[in-house]
């Protein structure tokens, strides 16, 4: 290999294992050599940068020992890096890096790289030690881990980092700790699981006993086939293709009121051009539209400057958590069961998450003695609790709040000085007749609380609902109660992202103002989005009775939402298993049903609930 090497698109193994004392998969020693979307695999030695400038991006390395060593100057960038199962007698040990002199310019930088265990390293990965990297031969070996992600609990076998007794002679600079805590449980090591499974059945057909993998770990509908409303998808053609409207055939091939709707909404964006940029709160037209479409739900006035659109509900939960984490010392309540969003923003912005506990017994129930015993029990800790979460319809528990209940909450954090986070991003997804939505400012204001009484900020998303556009990325945030220096500074957070996508913000708009009687396309309109809601209720009638059918599941009562979350009783023997290799008895379970089914559902526990729950 000259200089200037590159390999690309490349799978590149060292087929012999460990018994047969296999080593090296590539050795690279070309100056400025670029690996490029390779796989390479191998168990101990696997990569071997000898010397020189080395590049590697989005490439999947896999070994056990030493498996990333050498001395070049070499850098390792949004790659995924797979630990496997070593022999019975080896521990696993991902860098061994050779400088031999501490002015030498080499050294392994990783950087923006998953570290994470192999699937046959994943149910023992807590009995066999793993250590991020060792010096090789020297003592001045050099690995900077830089903005990478890694499963903390791979290195719980052990207390230490490192496998020298050296410890200045290897260099770890970790940047973002706060990353190292954050955990998603619905994209976690599960459909990372599923997603290897997936790949492998496209690569060898036949190599499962399933043909296809079932993804019921996140809401998601299109994906399983669910189709978008016409009218809105109308309207998204004509804004992104505004020739069209010019067209003799126009009307022979869109309604009448999309032709209309398209026309308002270009001339309220800059240009007339979707791939514009926008206002950082939004196109004042259409927040003024969503407002207005708010006002027509609650019975009381909404203004488009306070609404900010953004790229689905989850920006605006980290923008909020940004604005309300200072330090560690800051507490945020969220309920327990919970979608893993909140604790995971809460984390990666350096604050405590305080708990409070949904009762499964009582179908969910959030008690409002038990949130204020949480949030004295946090203060005398010595935290300052900030906010509170409400999330209904629940996710992802599903169970829809009586009004009495959020009166209560209402007081509470009025009394308590808390702003209310409320989620309510199921709001159209309720499936018993006996419950209504009421959004919290609808509550506060039927309460006598004003503009000012209240700090309360509602979040709303075109993924969810009848609609399930999850990959438009649309969403809002209504933002009411806070002083005018406040807003200026959650205007700023929102300004440095500049806006959030035009094709998201008119989705937005049109969620809320979707086609009227007589209009033209409301027929159909109403036929679509009823049609959604009901099979969306069936279903989960459907499914709840099957769980509740079954010898040791038992599974609430599906009010809202998107999700079930049934109990399941385990026995001792799984439970034993779990427990040999150091994992909780549902994920172990999800892991299984995974191997055996292809279906993907997610752990309770990765909800923080204790027990053997499964999120489907």
């Amino acid at each position: 290999m000259g200089p200037g090497f590159i390999a690309k698109d490349l799978t590149i193994v060292n087929s012999a294992g460990p018994s047969e004392h296999q080593a090296v998969a590539l050795r690279i020693g070309a100056d400025r050599s670029v690996i490029y979307r390779c796989s390479i695999q191998g168990y101990q030695d696997t990569l071997y940068t000898h010397s020189n400038r080395q590049f590697y991006r989005d490439n999947d390395i896999y070994g056990t020992v030493d498996f990333i060593f050498g001395n070049s100057a070499v850098v390792i960038q949004n790659c995924n890096i797979y630990v496997r199962k070593p022999n019975s007698n080896q521990k696993n040990t991902i860098t061994a890096q050779g400088r031999k002199d501490p002015n030498q310019n080499t050294g392994i930088s990783i950087h923006n790289c998953k570290i994470t265990p192999s699937s046959d390293f994943f149910p023992v990965r807590h009995n066999i030690p793993t250590y991020l990297g060792r010096p090789c031969r020297h003592e001045y070996g050099v690995v900077e881990l830089l903005t990478s992600n890694f499963r903390g609990d791979i290195f719980e076998a052990h207390d230490d980092l490192f496998s020298s007794s050296i410890t200045y002679s290897l260099t770890i600079v970790i940047l973002f700790s706060q990353v190292l805590k954050c955990e998603y449980a619905v994209r976690g090591e599960i459909v990372t699981h599923a997603q290897r499974l997936q790949q492998e059945l496209q690569e060898a057909p036949g190599s499962h006993p399933f043909d296809e993998i079932l993804y019921c770990n996140i809401g998601n509908p299109q994906s399983l086939g669910q189709k978008p409303i016409t009218f809105f998808r109308e309207v998204l053609a004509l804004c992104d293709h505004p020739s069209l409207l010019d067209r003799d055939e126009i009307h022979a091939l869109f309604s009448s009121d999309s032709v209309q709707r398209a026309q308002q909404i270009l001339d309220q964006i800059p240009g007339r051009a979707t791939g514009a940029y926008s206002h950082s709160q939004g196109i004042k037209g259409l927040r003024d539209t969503i407002a207005a479409g708010i006002a027509a739900r609650d019975g009381f006035p909404a203004s488009g400057d306070d609404i900010f659109v953004t790229d689905g509900a989850s920006p605006g939960v980290h923008m909020m958590m940004q604005l309300l984490i200072r330090s560690e010392k800051d507490g945020i309540l969220c309920p327990i069961p919970q979608y893993p969003l909140y604790s995971a923003s809460i984390a990666l912005h350096g604050g405590s998450l305080v708990p409070y506990f949904l009762d499964e017994a009582t179908g969910w129930g959030l008690e409002i003695s038990d949130v204020k015993k949480q949030l004295e029990d946090a203060r005398s800790k010595g935290l300052t609790v900030r906010a509170i979460v409400v999330i209904n319809p629940g996710n992802p528990t599903g169970q829809v709040l009586a009004e009495d209940n959020q009166r209560a909450i209402v007081e509470f954090c009025k009394k308590e000085g808390l702003v209310l986070l409320a989620d309510e991003v199921y709001q159209e997804n309720i499936y018993v007749k006996d419950k209504r939505f009421h959004s919290f400012k609808k509550i506060a204001r039927s309460m006598g609380y004003g503009e000012n009484d209240i700090s309360l900020v509602s979040f709303q998303s075109v993924s969810k609902g009848y609609h399930g556009e999850c990959g438009k990325r649309g969403g809002y945030l209504e933002v009411t109660g806070f002083s005018a220096d406040v807003r200026e500074q959650i205007y700023k957070v929102a300004s440095v992202n500049l806006c959030s996508n035009i094709t998201g913000q008119i989705l937005a708009s049109l969620v809320l103002n979707p086609p009227k009687v007589g209009d033209e396309s409301y027929e159909l309109y109403k036929a679509e989005r009823d049609g959604i809601l009901s099979s969306l209720a069936r279903r989960a009638k459907t499914l709840e009775d099957a769980f509740n059918s079954l010898e040791g599941v038992t599974c609430n009562n599906a009010e809202g939402a998107m999700y079930l979350f049934p109990r399941l009783r385990l026995p001792q023997k799984a439970v034993k298993a779990a427990e040999a290799v150091k994992v909780s008895p549902d994920a172990l379970y999800a892991h299984r049903l995974l191997d055996a089914t292809g279906i993907v559902v997610v752990p309770g526990s990765g909800f923080g609930q204790v027990g053997f729950c499964v999120f489907i």
